[in-house]
């Protein structure tokens, strides 16, 4: 959408202090862990962008509290599994020859959006290691969240997703619906279903200070069913969608959706060919 759609769609500019002010009202609170998911473009026109959204959540949680987004770099996986868009067979030895080692400080985000990708520079925050599926918060509890992120254990216990569970933290959706909601694949990692399986995968990464291809096993991540998955939580938990402009807004504890999700997966996934 062009910033002129987004002008003309808006009834008046957000603030970063009238966006912090909308998201109390959406139940966040000072002192919260938040994981949070968004497009900015159905919040409408915000003075200052991406910086306004980021200072907002910031300051909806205060001093105290750590806010958490996804900061993936697909580009930093094995080309042979690409396929938005997928590259010649031809093409994929030199990209893992070639392709630069993962680094927290200056390896881009990858189809998030603009505000994940400030958020991963802006001072103070911390991102986790892993090469492709890599967080980063902000906070008091960041350097816990973030720290020992395996290779194998990209969205499970050992993972960021897996310490916001164990310290009880929420999930914020703004502007997008549970096809985003990345603490599903927690759910995935956690539930037993026909057909669940691991999948080789490769990065570039730092080993002893020089630049390998490494390969490793992960989970074969499906979201297929997240939509459906999601509107059986929201029933089943009477979840409130609120609105700011043209951004529906889903504020969740993570727990609730995460055992919620491996329980509905385990009564209705079958991933068996």
């Amino acid at each position: 959408m062009s910033e002129k759609n987004i002008i003309d769609r808006s009834a008046g500019p957000l603030t970063a202090a009238s966006l912090t002010e909308q998201l109390w009202r959406c139940g966040l609170a000072e002192g919260q862990i938040v994981l949070v998911h968004l497009a900015m473009s159905k919040l409408g026109w915000v003075v200052g962008g991406a910086e306004a959204v980021i200072l907002a959540l910031l300051g909806a949680v205060g001093p105290g509290g750590t806010i958490m987004m996804v900061t993936n770099s697909t580009g930093n996986t094995d080309p042979a599994d690409w396929q938005h868009p997928p590259v010649p067979e031809a093409w994929w030895q030199t990209i893992r020859d070639n392709m630069p080692a993962y680094n927290p400080l200056t390896t881009p985000t990858r189809g998030l959006g603009v505000v994940p990708e400030l958020f991963r520079t802006w001072p103070g925050v911390i991102r986790s290691a892993h090469p492709a599926f890599s967080l980063a918060a902000l906070g008091p509890h960041a350097k816990y969240l973030m720290a020992d992120h395996p290779l194998t254990d990209d969205t499970g216990d050992r993972s960021p997703l897996g310490k916001l569970y164990e310290l009880d933290g929420h999930v914020l959706l703004l502007g997008v619906e549970h096809w985003n909601n990345t603490s599903l694949h927690l759910a995935e990692s956690r539930a037993n279903y026909p057909g669940k399986r691991w999948i080789p995968g490769g990065s570039a990464i730092m080993v002893n200070g020089q630049r390998q291809w490494v390969t490793y096993d992960t989970l074969d991540m499906e979201t297929k069913d997240f939509g459906e998955l999601g509107a059986a939580f929201d029933a089943a938990h009477n979840i409130v969608v609120e609105q700011i402009n043209d951004a529906q807004v889903r504020f969740f504890n993570q727990r609730l959706v995460v055992d919620f999700a491996v329980k509905w997966m385990e009564q209705h996934r079958d991933f068996r060919a």
